[in-house]
């Protein structure tokens, strides 16, 4: 099929995502259009006519969106992240729909991103921000922590784990490690260490979530894990919002049986996040509650947001599109 003819929708397009494609299909020519809502079961029939589908995060493809979309005409389904949990693979598989995925766009963008949480949290730079901003100059309740000398966790040590581990460890951070694939080359090139999980949970002053979101890792933060960590540990998630039980991490929060969190996913995140909400109520309990502590951070998931993650995710994203339409191999295809 010739570009010209090939026709793509995207959903839940802002406008960062809209200006980094139609940049980059300056050099491939598809017809695109882009559309701010997300891809469910109520929108799913407008991807008739289309050839191939691109989705984010928090668009959700399960087998009656997948059917629908196989009805449409649609092709290909082509992520512009790295994690599918929200794709429903075997119902792909039986519409012979391959799945596409960006495996790594910018590591070193979560990464940063993940460091400047921590260092926010535990310096407390936000509130800190704030009194300056009103002329308040009083350092009372300001007193942060050494990074030097503590204990990083990282869990899981794909790249972003990896860089992750790397940085932390120019902080004068020891660095240990849990990963069901681990990468002991690398550790001991690093004078790293890998733990059982266990011990990952109780020695870490620093707990980062780099590992993917399945069905063994969903929660893998909960009442018994926490009740592992010290009092004064602080948990950096930037990995998938369900690796933590949120209703758990509220209660230890409540309870000051751990000394903070710094949030860029969230569990429930899809009705929220990409939007503004500010004029109106949030009626999540448990994302308003995570809001209300002065020791936890949350951005919207952003970590991924800078403008070499864009370019490379665009990129990755239209050759995966090429390949499929060539006849060439997938080599980002999720089995």
């Amino acid at each position: 099929m010739d570009n010209e003819n090939l026709h793509i929708a995207f959903y839940d397009t802002r406008a960062y995502d809209r200006d980094a494609f139609t940049q980059m299909n300056a050099n491939f020519l598809y017809n695109i259009d882009f559309f701010d809502f997300h891809l469910d079961e109520k929108t799913a029939s407008t991807a008739k006519g289309y050839d191939a589908v691109c989705v984010f995060v928090n668009d959700n493809l399960n087998e009656k969106v997948i059917r629908i979309l196989k009805e449409c005409g649609v092709k290909l389904i082509a992520l512009r992240c790295a994690g599918f949990n929200n794709v429903d693979l075997e119902a792909a598989k039986s519409a012979e729909i391959p799945v596409v995925r960006v495996p790594a766009y910018s590591p070193h963008s979560v990464a940063e991103h993940a460091v400047a949480l921590l260092l926010s949290l535990t310096r407390k730079i936000p509130q800190a921000y704030m009194r300056t901003r009103t002329g308040n100059f009083t350092l009372n309740g300001l007193t942060g922590r050494n990074l030097n000398g503590l204990t990083a966790g990282i869990l899981g040590t794909g790249k972003i784990g990896k860089i992750m581990a790397e940085i932390l460890s120019g902080f004068g951070m020891k660095i240990e490690m849990y990963d069901v694939y681990p990468d002991k080359t690398w550790a001991q090139q690093h004078n790293f260490t890998y733990v059982e999980l266990n011990k990952l949970f109780a020695d870490s002053d620093v707990l980062s979530l780099h590992c993917p979101l399945t069905g063994e890792t969903k929660h893998i933060v909960n009442t018994q894990s926490l009740a592992m960590m010290k009092k004064d540990a602080v948990i950096i998630n930037t990995g998938r919002g369900a690796l933590i039980d949120s209703k758990a991490l509220v209660h230890a929060l409540k309870k000051q049986t751990i000394g903070g969190a710094a949030l860029d996913v969230y569990e429930e995140e899809s009705k929220y996040f990409f939007d503004d909400w500010s004029i109106d109520v949030i009626r999540d309990d448990m994302l308003t509650r995570l809001l209300t502590f002065p020791n936890v951070i949350i951005t919207g998931h952003q970590a991924f947001l800078t403008t070499n993650a864009l370019q490379s995710i665009a990129q990755t994203t239209m050759e995966n599109v090429r390949a499929y339409f060539k006849g060439e191999e997938l080599v980002n295809e999720v089995k």
